[in-house]
């Protein structure tokens, strides 16, 4: 828990309060530190200042307490108690009452390690506590901006196709040090940033044991956060809200701040990633597993997962060749659903009709029209037709159309035989119906249909002339065409 007589301002370091020049402050005695840092300035002209301290104060005195004649022990004494209270440094104003600092004052702070500051005539106390806070204030400005920033990139990462890679990627950057995610058994998941002594990784794996929950006690038995020091480096675990083991943990050369609250918000978000997201209850969908494996059709348990109608998304990451698990249930939380199936290079979420679907960035998406569970293959293959033109459109996200067709005003049965008599001559073969269905709807574009299918343009023009001559038609002609989209769409 954080000291609360510790302000919630950053504090300032000592040097940058004797670099400004408008204050002519000098330090006379005590150590050079850089890492030495103020957090407000205090005055007082008490002999005994230790019962007004909090401790981080630049004490301000003129020295009015100092009596007449006060030899090398008032002054030990009078030291001595400013560094028991946690004092940062003393500041002593030269005039009006001493003309300059008194040498015992000098030698009782370079013997107890207490920076002292030769305040000038023309400074005020007043001038040198409005400087500490304008320097605290911009502190203040570019630390929240820095933890801004973090905020943003993290939630930038996490939406990503691989975001859990991402996001501790992010937080490594953000912090200049090590960010890992540890599995339920303890083991490394994964991790960013640059590997640290043996000391040191094997410290921060027995500190995310001290926050794992072990599954045999309360849920509060155990912190949610711990730290330790270990060779100088900072070392932080929390456990992640998912409840399911997952720990993050960081090792950090320095801790500011804001490191705290960046590493919280990268905590939310491996929570969300790593845990279980629910359309419906765990148990219905259990349930509707089983039924399904034991027979009953998709139509009955269908209601067992929340909904009648349901809408098939397929997505493919952007620039990567295949997703994995933790990538897809990225995708399913995003999209609002945990029926999640990775196929391939491709995922596929079933989303309820009631539930927009929006673009994710880094994905390219292809939505179905909302279909019942006895449609739900034609629903899957119209997200496929779908994704194969977005991606061929460069679109990040391409529905295919529900609206009333064409094909509406003809019997099913009747289209159903007419499509099957057209396409007789190439329905032995997949890959030729494929090409063909790709390249009329991309209305002939031999780079796009290749793009579509994964495949060389020219074996495009092969396949497109074969079907061609099977079909002993004119592919050129838009009657043709039309007539051959009707039929595709029937299959």
């Amino acid at each position: 828990m954080p000291d609360p007589t510790v302000p919630p301002t950053p504090p300032v370091p000592l040097d940058a309060l004797l670099a400004r020049a408008d204050l002519g402050l000098r330090r006379i005695a005590g150590p050079a530190d850089p890492a030495a840092v103020v957090h407000w300035a205090h005055t007082s002209e008490m002999a005994d200042p230790y019962p007004y301290l909090l401790g981080g104060e630049l004490l301000l005195s003129a020295g009015v307490h100092i009596p007449d004649g006060a030899g090398a022990g008032y002054f030990d004494a009078y030291v001595s108690r400013i560094v028991a209270a946690g004092g940062a440094a003393l500041g002593f104003g030269v005039a009006p009452v001493h003309d300059t600092v008194p040498g015992a004052l000098v030698e009782a702070c370079e013997m107890h390690g207490l920076p002292l500051l030769e305040v000038p005539p023309r400074t005020t106390f007043s001038a040198v506590a409005r400087a500490l806070w304008q320097l605290m204030a911009q502190a203040r400005t570019a630390e929240l901006r820095r933890v801004t920033e973090a905020q943003q990139s993290l939630a930038t990462a996490a939406a990503r196709p691989d975001p859990v890679p991402a996001v501790l990627q992010q937080l490594a950057r953000r912090l200049g040090g090590r960010a890992v995610l540890y599995g339920p058994e303890g083991t490394e998941i994964a991790g960013a940033g640059p590997e640290p002594g043996e000391e040191v990784r094997t410290a921060l794996a027995k500190l995310a044991e001290v926050v794992r929950p072990s599954g045999q006690e309360p849920s509060d038995a155990r912190p949610s956060s711990a730290s330790d020091t270990v060779a100088g480096v900072r070392l932080v675990a929390h456990a992640l809200g998912n409840g399911e083991g997952f720990v993050l943990g960081t090792a950090a050369p320095q801790r500011d701040a804001g490191d705290h609250t960046i590493a919280s918000v990268a905590a939310v978000l491996l929570s969300l990633l790593t845990g279980e997201r629910h359309s419906g209850s765990g148990a219905g969908r259990s349930s509707a597993l089983v039924r399904l494996l034991l027979g009953a059709a998709p139509a009955e348990v269908a209601p067992l997962l929340g909904g009648d109608r349901w809408r098939v998304v397929r997505g493919r990451p952007d620039g990567r060749a295949a997703p994995d698990p933790v990538a897809a249930s990225a995708l399913g939380a995003a999209l609002g659903s945990s029926l999640v199936d990775v196929a391939g290079e491709v995922v596929r979420v079933l989303v309820p009709d009631g539930r927009t679907v929006e673009r994710v960035p880094g994905w390219t998406l292809g939505v179905s029209a909302a279909a019942a569970p006895r449609d739900w293959p034609a629903a899957d293959a119209q997200a496929s037709r779908a994704l194969a033109r977005a991606r061929a459109t460069r679109t990040p996200l391409l529905r295919h159309g529900d609206r009333p067709a064409l094909t509406d005003l003809i019997p099913p049965h009747d289209a159903d035989v007419h499509a099957r008599a057209l396409l007789a001559p190439i329905e032995r073969s997949p890959a030729l119906v494929d090409t063909l269905r790709t390249w009329l709807s991309l209305h002939g574009s031999w780079d796009r249909t290749a793009v579509a299918l994964d495949v060389h343009r020219n074996t495009v023009r092969q396949r497109i002339a074969r079907c061609a001559a099977l079909l002993d038609t004119d592919l050129d002609d838009p009657d043709v065409r039309m007539e051959l989209w009707f039929a595709l769409r029937r299959t």
